[in-house]
């Protein structure tokens, strides 16, 4: 596969920053660490990544607050946040980033296919949660989430990118 842009852009920043990254993912079920694999050298940065597709994979593995999950479900920008930070404790990353929503078809979890959040936690920042509207079939939601976590993670590591790469909120 030919990398995308930003896929080259955070393995660049994180080589040059001497750091590293690893995923968590629901929705994307590995497409955002293949992305980043896909760039030559990705192994200097890339340590690995995580399919937490089922909610007690994210519980048990991942260490996401049962209770959390109960109350508010796996859609959700506290979820995002808990699994970039756990993913980047458990595999010894510098950097986590996850993703976790609906690709649909129909609604889940009482949320609308499309909605998505992307968790992002890292060195010297506080962690966020980026919550996405997304719109298309299952294949263009979830590639979509691809490309919005790899854009965000670009304004993260090169805060003068942020004027091209929206600033992400909790």
């Amino acid at each position: 596969m030919t990398p995308g842009p930003d896929a080259v852009e955070v393995v660049r920043l994180l080589r040059e920053r001497g750091e590293t990254i690893a995923t968590a993912e629901s929705l994307t079920g590995g497409l955002l660490c293949a992305a980043l694999v896909d760039v030559p050298g990705a192994s200097d940065v890339v340590v690995g990544g995580l399919v937490a597709y089922a909610t007690q994979v994210k519980t048990d593995v991942l260490g996401v607050d049962p209770d959390l999950v109960t109350v508010r479900g796996t859609v959700d920008p506290d979820v995002a946040v808990a699994m970039a930070a756990s993913v980047h404790h458990l595999l010894g990353s510098d950097w986590g980033v996850s993703t976790t929503g609906v690709a649909g078809p129909g609604p889940s979890e009482g949320k609308s296919a499309g909605t998505v959040h992307v968790g992002i936690d890292g060195p010297g920042s506080r962690e966020v949660s980026v919550p996405l509207a997304l719109s298309g079939d299952r294949d263009e939601v979830r590639a979509a989430t691809v490309a919005a976590a790899l854009s965000h993670l670009v304004a993260r590591l090169d805060p003068e990118s942020r004027e091209s790469h929206p600033s992400p909120s909790r």
